[in-house]
């Protein structure tokens, strides 16, 4: 039986339609974009539930403190990098994952999170501000300096690892043109990884971060700040 004029059409046109999606699978696809995490949502209080009335007119107990900008010495300035140690195989070498990032540089990510939760209980000022604005109780605040030493995910086995977060806090009184040390101490935490990945990493740096800040708290009450 002959081929009809519209069959043949219909068969040139389904080849040209294959011909077209198999030179598009040819083509080179765009790179996986990076996961990308921060420290997720702030973790509330641990005191008894106030009404909303009163919390709208609370204020902070506490002495006001300056919050310097945390530095980060053993990091790359601006970097996202997540990192890992394999502490069973090369302990000494910060390895950064492929496919995940930080939101941001982890000094700034630890600075908002400091401020917000040191700010609970009492007034948070940048340092910038400190000097700014007018003297609280006749002095200026007293100013907190926060270093990252430690910020990674560290493996203690290929199925075992954890978030290791070491700062190391100075308290000093800004008075004139030579600041007066009040006190310092190391905090570090370990918080176990649920799972050996980017995204466990992210988590237990995130619990390690709260833990820490909450410890720094403690401390600068013991301080009287």
């Amino acid at each position: 039986m002959p081929i009809s004029r519209k069959t043949t059409l219909a068969s040139v046109a389904l080849a040209a339609a294959l011909a077209l999606l198999t030179g598009c699978s040819a083509l080179p696809q765009p790179p996986a974009q990076p996961a990308r995490y921060d420290f997720g949502l702030a973790p509330l209080p641990a005191s008894a539930p106030v009404p909303a009335a009163a919390t709208a007119t609370a204020a902070p107990t506490r002495t006001p403190l300056a919050l310097a900008d945390v530095e980060a010495p053993a990091l790359s300035d601006g970097s996202t990098a997540m990192l890992y140690r394999l502490a069973y195989a090369n302990g000494q070498e910060l390895r950064p994952y492929q496919h995940a990032r930080w939101s941001q540089p982890p000094a700034l990510l630890l600075q908002q999170r400091l401020r917000s939760q040191l700010g609970l209980q009492r007034p948070v000022l940048a340092s910038s501000e400190s000097v700014a604005q007018p003297r609280a109780q006749g002095a200026v605040p007293t100013l907190l300096r926060v270093d990252i030493e430690e910020f990674s995910q560290v493996f203690d086995a290929p199925g075992s690892s954890a978030g290791v977060l070491r700062l190391r806090a100075t308290l000093v009184e800004q008075s004139g043109a030579v600041d007066r040390l009040l006190g310092q101490k190391v905090f570090e935490v370990r918080s176990p990884a649920v799972s050996g990945d980017a995204a466990g990493g992210a988590q237990a740096l995130a619990r390690a971060a709260d833990e820490a800040i909450a410890q720094i708290d403690a401390w600068l009450g013991q301080q009287g700040h």
